[in-house]
């Protein structure tokens, strides 16, 4: 059932996102915030990592950058060089059905975001995420030099007696891994059957995930009140989960209504002259799923690599969901100039080779 499927990939999204920020406090505390503004004060470095990020497929990547983003840790080219990088669950299809096409189409994608983020970074107003790098709060008496006391804590202390906060970010991320293990969580989509047998598939992805959220479960056994109630409960499930669950929720069931009611395969044959600005809407959309038209219209011949390379610039995965609910502006801003790059880039190359 649709509705079942929408469910799980919004749990399954903000469960990832939630993982991805909680792992981010424990090593921005835990290391005075350092890290964080050591790679905040490195505007290339950022771009190339973010960029690398958004290679990984899947969304997962691109949850990271779009975290340190709203917070600021991250500029807006590094950001758009992410978006740019990433295609989303798309990557497991891409790899399946064209191989050789989709590893040319990933270095482009990276060349293209190192380049457009640096001059994102170089000529564009900076947009700022909407929280401050000091949400990431590193407290006056956790920089001192008992700082690890303030984090890591002996399981009995932690558990006598045991607050209700830590009890359910426990039974949270052990849910959350088991459904992850057992597949619960993973896409009914026929599309992704073709990736079993890779390395890089669906599964052995999140099965990574699964022990992502292990570890984040670990270190939640043995942090302290203090770090659990002010900094994972106050400053990261309250302030993200509902908002990026439902915006996630809310997008995933627009979408499937619009895709339900569309047959966007027909469409494109019919109206072949508008198979461009369509790739480019269809970008647009914040989620991996109706993408697919192009990766498979491609492969059956019927549209050239162009229109494919226009979508895949646009378009982000799952990654634009969260951006979308922590800053509409600067969703909207990264679509507008990834729209601009798609058709510069798109009409360039099929000039060249139709020369």
């Amino acid at each position: 059932m649709w509705f079942t499927e929408v469910i799980k990939q919004s749990v399954l999204i903000t469960g990832l996102v939630m993982v991805m920020m909680i792992l981010i406090e424990y090593i921005n505390v835990s290391s005075k915030g350092t890290v964080l503004k050591q790679l905040q004060n490195k505007p290339m470095l950022q771009i190339l990592i973010s960029a690398l990020l958004g290679l990984i497929p899947g969304c997962s990547g691109g949850f990271v950058v779009v975290s340190l983003y709203a917070h600021n840790l991250v500029s807006f080219g590094a950001l758009i060089a992410m978006m740019i990088a990433s295609v989303g669950d798309e990557a497991f299809v891409m790899l399946a059905m064209i191989p050789e096409t989709s590893l040319l189409l990933f270095a482009i994608l990276f060349v293209m975001a190192i380049v457009a983020g640096f001059l994102t970074d170089r000529f564009i107003h900076r947009i700022p995420g909407p929280f401050s790098p000091e949400h990431f709060v590193v407290h006056e008496h956790e920089s001192g030099k008992h700082e690890n006391l303030q984090i890591r804590g002996s399981i009995r202390d932690n558990f006598s007696p045991l607050r209700w906060r830590r009890l359910v970010l426990i039974l949270g991320l052990v849910l959350f891994s088991a459904s992850i293990v057992f597949g619960l969580l993973e896409h009914d989509h026929d599309a992704h059957e073709h990736t079993q047998n890779l390395l890089f598939s669906e599964r052995w992805l999140n099965l990574t995930f699964a022990g992502l959220s292990l570890l984040t479960f670990v270190l939640t056994l043995f942090a302290t009140n203090h770090f659990i109630e002010e900094h994972i409960w106050e400053h990261v499930i309250k302030h993200h989960f509902p908002k990026i669950f439902m915006w996630t929720f809310g997008t995933l069931v627009v979408i499937h209504l619009l895709m339900n009611n569309i047959d966007m395969h027909t469409w494109i044959r019919e109206q072949f002259w508008l198979v461009l600005p369509v790739a480019i809407l269809v970008g647009i959309i914040p989620a991996s799923g109706p993408h697919l038209i192009f990766v498979t219209l491609f492969a059956s011949g019927v549209i050239p690599f162009s229109i494919l390379l226009a979508n895949s610039i646009v378009q982000d995965g799952h990654a634009g969901l969260p951006l979308l609910a922590e800053t509409k502006k600067g969703f909207f801003t990264a679509k507008a100039l990834k729209i601009i790059l798609a058709l510069a880039v798109a009409v360039a190359w099929q000039l060249i080779y139709s020369w």
